[in-house]
């Protein structure tokens, strides 16, 4: 199958398969004269011409080119996310001709065809395609951040198109088209206009000329100019819908374009055809399973499985529960039911029904994109399954008090229990005098028995369950604290703590660490260090994985008690990616190199990519990052000139291996100089302002109506006299240059990032 993508006509590049040269020439060829191969960018995995992969992200659309050597076999194409995961997969089989297969394209495969992975991922610059067969890896291309941001703009015979480009895309490897299948029946004499890297050239075929020119409109923009021949070709362009940025990750040594993003303006994303899953915006999030409902006296007990948020969706945050009655009078039915705000909850009662009708159960997610749908469905069931009662700790001695710990882990369970050994159970039903309701976790402070039970709302009784405290309360040691937060390592945390002074009790002999995971459940075994040792490097742990400990002392008596948690980490992985200490740079009076430093990520087989995190397409703080697939890239912190903030700038390393991609983020924070205004003031013929700069060398430029309005004039700030440090500046207007009137107020900025004002102008 082919889309619009292909044309006829191309010139051919070389192949060993000539049908398809000529039919890839537009997708991977150098289309002019003028494009120069520009050196491939340092990623391995992009797919070898005759293979391919084409992204078009707006429309979530993926081509797979090539790959004839396994035709009939089944390839796996997965969509990940830095930080996230998989967040789209598919299967298909290879097909015999250019194209092996499409995704979310009429006469193509769905998202989630054969994986299970049920929505069609809304796919983003930044985000890795990758294909595989079986465990197999067949390539992958990361989506380039390059778009058209506005609609193409018609001026006497040229059109102007602009965009954005991320500063990870190789700009020599770019190109803008405008599509439009009238501009054939022109001087154009193709269904396509194209703009590649460089200046005004004319095109091949003649009709007009284009230039695709960078940071025209400030960092990290691309504009494409075309100026044609005939006024009215130009119209047919400015009102084509077509309008597209092109970026590729490599070009072979005949042009051909590897690993392609086509973003096309305008262009819709979610379910490219019929019967194709939502995007994960664009429906609710998934459903709890294994829902059942139990009748109680005059209520119905709820239970499921929690459900898990799709990969890329917003995560679930609770859930609504409703019981419908079967009963139907005047067309309406009595429904009741509850809202759950925790996603872990896995049941609940509804009360208050009525006695002797017959009820419907749904159960939803609920999601910032609303609930399931369809909800969950149940059928209530007579309940005599007896509930099951847990202990914990199970028994046993101690040198120390313990507390007690009762579960049945079913919503609105009774537990009952006594501490002297005597059956909470009347001999004729009912709980005994002695019996205590279960709350909280119970204080054993010395030996003893304590035996429970558990009552359902449906009146089932759990046999009576008891449990053996023999409580020696020997001296044990205090319980010791961690001197700092762990540090990661590869699959191991480093962990100090202070030592336990034993005072008067015996000797510490020895001290015991215990990993835990944030659910709070224990990992393995704990790990146990000499008594005079207050320091553990804690292996065996799996890397990505966040882990607190806590670590307890003992002596010959036994284990005192476990400390607080220590402050949460994360253990790096096989692949890890790290983007350095935080910086201050100070502001200049020249624009400042800034050196990023990634060296303590994963360098065997991995490639990087740093890019600039933005508050938006227009943050006015955005800079061009150089080298950006290298470990040590820099950029130019420039001088303060408003808009600029003196915000943070972040920046985010992500680093891949093969299919593992790891993130992390620095801050370089701009250190400005100080301000003042020190005299304001106006009179017929004459106006002086003047100040102070914490640093000398800047220039002052004062203005009145705002920070962005009429220049007063600027002025150099110049080094205080001793023994005054820093600088100061005085600007003294005269005649007409003062004015007629009063500016009321001024506000001023240094090219050091200094502000200040509003400031009140007085008259002398």
């Amino acid at each position: 199958m082919k889309t619009e993508l292909y044309e006829a006509g191309e010139s051919k590049t070389k192949s060993g398969s000539p049908v398809r040269a000529g039919i890839i020439a537009t997708v991977s060829a150098v289309l002019c004269a003028t494009s120069l191969f520009a050196i491939p960018t340092a990623n391995a995995a992009v797919p070898a011409f005759p293979n391919n992969l084409v992204v078009f992200p707006d429309r979530d659309f993926v081509t797979i080119e090539g790959f004839q050597d396994r035709v009939g076999e089944t390839a796996t194409v997965e969509v990940t996310r830095p930080g996230v995961g998989v967040v789209g997969s598919a299967q298909g089989v290879v097909q015999a001709g250019d194209v092996a297969f499409e995704i979310n394209h009429p006469g193509g495969y769905c998202w989630g065809a054969g994986t299970g992975l049920n929505v069609t991922p809304d796919i983003k610059p930044g985000d890795t395609v990758s294909i595989k067969f079986g465990t197999a890896a067949g390539g992958e291309t990361r989506v380039q951040d390059t778009y058209v941001t506005a609609g193409s703009v018609l001026s006497g015979s040229s059109v102007i198109v602009k965009g954005h480009v991320g500063s990870g895309v190789n700009r020599d490897q770019m190109e803008q088209r405008i599509i439009e299948p009238a501009l054939k029946d022109t001087a154009v004499g193709r269904r396509d206009v194209r703009a590649v890297s460089g200046p005004q050239t004319p095109a091949p075929k003649g009709g007009y000329t284009s230039a695709l020119e960078f940071d025209v409109d400030g960092p990290n923009t691309f504009t494409a100019t075309y100026i044609f021949d005939d006024p009215a070709a130009a119209e047919i362009a400015a009102n084509a819908a077509g309008a597209r940025a092109m970026a590729w990750e490599e070009a072979d040594e005949s042009g051909n374009r590897q690993g392609l993003t086509i973003a096309e303006f305008g262009e819709p994303g979610g379910p490219g055809m019929g019967g194709c899953p939502n995007g994960p915006l664009q429906s609710g999030p998934a459903g709890p399973t294994n829902i059942s409902a139990a009748k109680v006296d005059g209520a119905l007990k709820v239970s499921w499985t929690p459900a898990k948020a799709i990969p890329g969706t917003p995560a679930i945050v609770g859930y609504r529960v409703s019981a419908v009655a079967k009963t139907i009078n005047g067309f309406e039915q009595v429904e009741s039911g509850v809202r759950i705000s925790d996603q872990k909850a896995t049941g609940t009662t509804i009360s208050g029904l009525t006695q002797g009708e017959d009820y419907d159960v749904y159960v939803v997610s609920v999601s910032s994109n609303g609930e399931t749908f369809p909800a969950s469905h149940a059928v209530p069931q007579t309940d005599d399954t007896a509930p099951l009662v847990t202990a914990s700790p199970n028994g046993g001695t101690f040198s120390t008090p313990q507390k007690l710990t009762l579960d049945t882990g079913e919503p609105d369970v009774d537990i009952y229990y006594t501490l002297d050994g005597s059956d909470p159970l009347q001999s004729g039903g009912g709980t005994a005098d002695t019996a205590l309701r279960y709350t909280d976790p119970v204080d054993i402070t010395q030996t003893g028995t304590v035996k429970f039970v558990a009552i359902d709302p449906s009146g089932n009784v759990s046999a009576t369950g008891s449990v053996d405290f023999k409580i020696t309360n020997d001296p044990v040691p205090t319980t010791p604290a961690f001197t700092g937060a762990p540090t990661a390592g590869r699959g191991t945390a480093s962990l100090t703590w202070a030592a336990v002074d034993p005072g008067t009790g015996p000797a510490i002999t020895g001290y015991t660490v215990q990993a835990y995971t944030p659910d709070g459940a224990a990992f393995g075994a704990p790990k146990t260090v000499a008594g005079d040792v207050t320091t553990l490097v804690y292996d065996g742990l799996s890397g990505d994985t966040v882990y607190r400990f806590t670590v307890r002392a003992s002596n010959i008596n036994g284990a005192g008690p476990e400390s607080a948690l220590s402050d949460p980490v994360t253990v790096q992985g096989a692949v890890v990616a790290v983007a350095g200490s935080d910086q201050t740079i100070p502001r200049r009076t020249t624009a400042t190199t800034v050196t990023l430093d990634g060296t303590g990520s994963t360098a065997a087989g991995a490639t990087y990519l740093w890019e600039q995190v933005l508050t938006g397409p227009s943050d006015p703080d955005k800079v061009t990052v150089n080298a950006a697939t290298t470990l040590k890239p820099t950029f130019s912190l420039p001088v303060y000139n408003y808009p600029m903030t003196n915000n943070p700038l972040t920046f985010r390393l992500t680093v891949t291996v093969g299919t593992e991609v790891r993130t992390d983020e620095v801050k370089v924070t701009p250190v400005p100089d100080k301000v003042t205004i020190d005299q304001a003031q106006w009179k017929v013929g004459d106006m002086r302002i003047s100040g102070t700069s914490t640093i000398s060398g800047g220039i002052v430029t004062i203005r009145v109506g705002g920070p962005t309005g009429r220049v007063l004039g600027t002025v150099a700030v110049t080094a205080a006299a001793a023994p005054a440090t820093g600088g100061v500046y005085s600007l003294r207007l005269r005649n007409g240059a003062a004015g007629t009137a009063n500016p009321g107020t001024v506000w001023i900025e240094s090219t050091l990032g200094g502000t200040l004002g509003p400031v009140t102008v007085v008259n002398k």
